[in-house]
């Protein structure tokens, strides 16, 4: 047994949530993985896997029992992310995002919005986070999506872009500002739209470098009329109920990230201890040996991390941003460092479809991107050092 089959291994779960993880890991094994290549190649939605997920029920374990949920720890959340990623990337976005996007509803709504939306996501509805525009990425104040009040409705106006589940999606929690609000912090706010409502237009589908079975899609609101009960954060609150759903969703993004990073140093520690090279195994090579070891230790360190953020969570500790930064940044450039370095192994046939390592490489790099440039998650964590003046 290695390092990190060990660091598996002393993972504590409870006897409901270690069985889950089983029939997870037989689903990824069995089912998920050997049909990524194809949905990758294709760039075709992948609904066998999400129909395979839903059969589980996997989206009852964070929604409350209250709403038809079967609410597990955050931790067991984080570790089927990662093994459903590290079988296909593309599934383990689509399905993160259901938790990314339903999480404000869960924690910020109101008791007639959650008694509507959560029992359609607990029995495996799609939902999609709508936050990034063309003038608004890492950013968000620099948001242009519109809401006003009109009556009894919330009228929407607007384009956003790069949004996840978009071109699928039963359920859409976006972000904007309110109209007549002058402090753009202030005037962010959130509203639930839901699939099918008129003036909600999906405009296109991206065609990506990787993860190329999820959608990632660009949307209209024009004129789109949601009803007043559908408002999840009001003028002065938006902000508020952004950072706190980046909190949780940012862990997931990492573990995202390290699913993708284990399913590259397994194959590559694996073709390397097979291979061989002027009458030697590849790996018996020294250059080689620190080569793996390096990975190997940053790997035990990244997913050390994943599980005291995810601890940190379940513990009900709001103030863990910076946590969440240094972990998001981490596991994601570790993650394109280790598939770059499993192409390398991999020799030509990294560079070729044969083995999945290419595809590793390219699912990789969007988890670098997203949640926030790991540039931002930089800032954000060396500006949590600065002292204020005069202290």
């Amino acid at each position: 047994m290695n390092v990190l089959e060990r660091l598996d291994q002393a993972l504590a779960f409870s006897e409901e949530e270690g069985m889950l993880l089983d029939s997870v890991r037989e689903l990824a094994k069995n089912e998920i993985a050997p049909r990524a290549a194809a949905y990758d190649e294709k760039g075709e939605f992948p609904w066998e896997n999400i129909k395979a997920i839903n059969a589980l029920g996997l989206n009852a374990m964070f929604i409350p029992e209250a709403y038809g949920g079967m609410p597990l720890s955050y931790r067991c959340y984080l570790a089927c992310v990662r093994e459903i990623s590290k079988a296909c990337a593309a599934t383990g976005i689509i399905w993160a995002t259901n938790f990314h996007a339903i999480k404000p509803v869960i924690q910020y709504g109101s008791e007639e919005l959650k008694s509507r939306i959560l029992p359609r996501m607990a029995e495996g509805a799609l939902a999609s986070l709508v936050i990034t525009e063309p003038s608004a990425g890492s950013d968000a104040t620099g948001m242009k999506t519109q809401f006003r009040e009109d009556g009894d409705d919330i009228v929407v106006d607007g384009q956003k872009i790069f949004i996840s589940n978009g071109d699928v999606a039963d359920v859409y929690v976006v972000f904007g500002k309110w109209a007549g609000a002058e402090n753009a912090k202030e005037a962010i706010g959130a509203v639930v739209s839901e699939k099918g409502t008129p003036g909600l237009t999906v405009t296109g589908t991206e065609h990506k470098m990787g993860t190329r079975a999820s959608g990632t899609a660009s949307l209209s609101f024009e004129g789109c009329r949601i009803p007043r009960g559908n408002i999840l954060a009001p003028i002065g609150k938006g902000l508020g109920v952004l950072l706190g759903s980046l909190n949780k969703s940012r862990p997931s993004v990492a573990a995202h990230a390290l699913g993708i990073a284990r399913a590259a140093f397994e194959d590559a520690t694996a073709y390397i201890n097979d291979r061989k090279q002027s009458g030697k195994r590849i790996l018996e090579f020294q250059g080689i040996q620190f080569m793996v070891a390096d990975l190997a230790a940053e790997l035990a360190l990244c997913e050390s991390w994943l599980w005291h953020v995810g601890g940190l969570v379940d513990q009900g500790v709001d103030d863990m941003g910076i946590e969440a930064s240094i972990l998001k940044l981490k596991a994601t450039d570790l993650a394109m460092r280790i598939t770059t370095d499993a192409v390398q192994l991999h020799g030509g046939y990294g560079y070729c479809q044969d083995f999945r390592a290419e595809r590793l490489m390219r699912d990789a790099k969007i988890t670098q991107i997203w949640e926030g440039t790991n540039q931002i998650h930089r800032q954000l964590i060396g500006r949590s050092f600065l002292k204020k003046e005069g202290k």
